[in-house]
């Protein structure tokens, strides 16, 4: 597999063409990010963990049945993917209030959230990723409505299997966000990657996030939970 042009510079990603029609060369890089790209620092090793712990999980919820663009990894930051057209929705699910839910609609900070809330978010870095709705999405022409409960619906089985592994080591899956893409077949399946710097993470026998409100934050080094997060993985992995 030969590495081509680069194609995308992402907030924590490079992504470069091959030599193999439709798959994609993925090089995570060592930079953080907040306040939506404003605030960047380059923090070493990030990458690699963050790819780690991608692989990990992409590796699990295949064996699941869960489609997605996962290939191989390469090596510690490089991955193969299935190339995809994202679409252009981000898909939050959120199992308690933390974040924005919580200053937005003055929730209790880890309050159980019953049912779940999914939320919808217009990929456009420019506009500040805005929350959007069912009817404008649909309004607008940026996905339809039964795309909506493909996502929707896709979203709810990664959050029953992802909770299910982190509750074995530990940890709770606070919130999420997933990204999805059409192959060439049209077939939409979940893409980008599963990792700390897209979801919230708590650590039950300390209250400790694990994720990257440590740097959202200003709490330390957020490689140290990044870490813990990886190497519970790779053991409960490895046990199994």
């Amino acid at each position: 597999m030969q590495k081509g042009p680069l194609l995308y510079t992402g907030k924590a990603k490079n992504v470069f063409g091959t030599d193999t029609p439709e798959v994609l060369w993925v090089e995570y890089t060592n930079q953080a990010t907040a306040l939506n790209g404003k605030r960047k620092e380059q923090i070493a090793n990030k990458g690699q963990l963050n790819s780690a712990i991608s692989d990990l999980l992409f590796k699990y919820l295949t064996k699941q049945g869960i489609v997605n663009h996962y290939l191989e990894q390469l090596s510690p930051t490089v991955q193969l993917v299935k190339q995809v057209k994202i679409l252009p929705i981000e898909v939050v699910v959120r199992n308690y209030a933390a974040g924005h839910f919580v200053t937005k609609y003055n929730a209790p900070k880890m309050k159980h959230l019953v049912p779940n809330v999914h939320e919808f978010y217009f990929k456009d870095d420019a506009l500040d990723d805005p929350f959007m709705n069912d009817e404008q999405i649909t309004a607008l022409e940026i996905a339809t409505e039964a795309e909506l409960v493909t996502l929707r619906g896709q979203a709810d089985i990664v959050n029953v299997l992802l909770s299910n592994v982190f509750k074995q080591i530990g940890i709770t899956l606070i919130d999420f966000k997933l990204e999805f893409g059409y192959t060439t077949d049209h077939q939409l399946i979940l893409a980008d990657e599963l990792s700390p710097d897209n979801m919230r993470l708590i650590d039950d026998a300390t209250g400790h996030s694990l994720d990257k409100d440590v740097f959202r934050n200003n709490l330390g080094d957020v490689t140290v939970g990044y870490q813990t997060v990886l190497d519970r993985l790779t053991t409960l992995f490895t046990e199994k």
